[in-house]
């Protein structure tokens, strides 16, 4: 791996009206060449929504619960982030490769630059989303410590610049919702973090029987114990303390933080998650803010 001297924190450029980081902007021409495998399976959530936490769930099905072959390589070389092109790091692109099939595949790219290859093939979709309060700070911290990203500013600022979908990838609530859409014409487990949080056996249930696998029931609860975030949060194989602190600086904030969430929060009458997309109605409502996500929140 390269050494990285200055990552610059350079700013977003617009790719078809969405904001994305330049190095991944970059990637989207090269990208258009990617050609999809029909056993592939896309990982897709909007940055800070559980990625790395369903990742690491999926490796572990995919190899049949053995750890030490979840612990083979870090997570985003065992599930290829498509659209990296860090300075100094083998691109998505190149890592996918040499993945052998069937390929688990990491994407926060909305459907307007995700390649159509994917679609196409009718590649499996497992996708989670995540209460965009809990969204919001985690993200303004990954900002903090993540150099190829601009700097967030104060908080304050950097919510003004969420809410208007002006971080990269954009819109939360157009990423949950287009997603939700496909959703019922496209082979999609639409999965919610909060579900997840609140009984992650019965969850990881769901994605087995989406990608048409079985695990004995102590597979399972090993599962359950591995993936756990305590369990991940101190595994470098999975919390991103292999990457360089020219590109990511865990002294400044962990990668992997927290991991909380917080209970109902008042858009709808959900399922069991607390929560539901107002999908067809209205938007968020951000003109409700600053009482949406107070300051506060990042003592928590």
């Amino acid at each position: 791996m390269e050494l990285i001297q200055d990552t610059s924190r350079l700013p977003l450029e617009y790719m078809k009206g969405v904001p994305l980081i330049k190095y991944f902007a970059e990637a989207l021409g090269p990208l258009q060449s990617f050609q999809a495998q029909p056993d592939d399976l896309l990982i897709s959530t909007y940055p800070k929504s559980g990625t790395t936490w369903v990742s690491q769930i999926l490796d572990m099905i995919y190899q049949g619960g053995d750890l030490e072959k979840c612990n083979r390589a870090p997570i985003y070389i065992r599930v290829p982030f498509l659209e990296a092109n860090d300075p100094g790091d083998p691109s998505g692109m190149e890592i996918l490769k040499d993945t052998p099939a069937p390929r688990l595949i990491k994407s926060h790219l909305p459907l307007a630059l995700l390649p159509q290859t994917l679609l196409d093939q009718k590649v499996k979709v497992v996708y989670v989303a995540r209460n965009p309060k809990d969204v919001a700070v985690s993200y303004y911290h990954f900002h903090r410590m993540e150099k190829t990203h601009p700097e967030p500013g104060t908080w304050d600022s950097f919510l003004e610049k969420f809410m208007a979908g002006e971080v990269s990838y954009g819109s939360w609530y157009q990423h949950v919702q287009e997603w939700w859409e496909l959703s019922h014409t496209h082979p999609v487990l639409y999965l919610f973090y909060e579900d997840m949080k609140e009984n992650p056996k019965r969850e990881i249930r769901k994605i087995l029987e989406f990608v048409g696998r079985s695990l004995p029931e102590e597979t399972v609860d090993l599962m359950v114990q591995h993936t756990s975030f305590k369990e991940m949060k101190k595994n470098p194989m999975a919390n991103y303390t292999t990457i360089p602190q020219e590109l990511m600086d865990h002294s400044i904030s962990p990668f992997m933080r927290k991991g909380g969430c917080r209970p109902a929060w008042g858009f709808g009458a959900g399922g069991s998650s607390g929560w539901s997309l107002p999908i067809g109605t209205r938007g968020l409502p951000w003109d409700e803010t600053p009482a949406l996500l107070p300051a506060f929140l990042l003592q928590e």
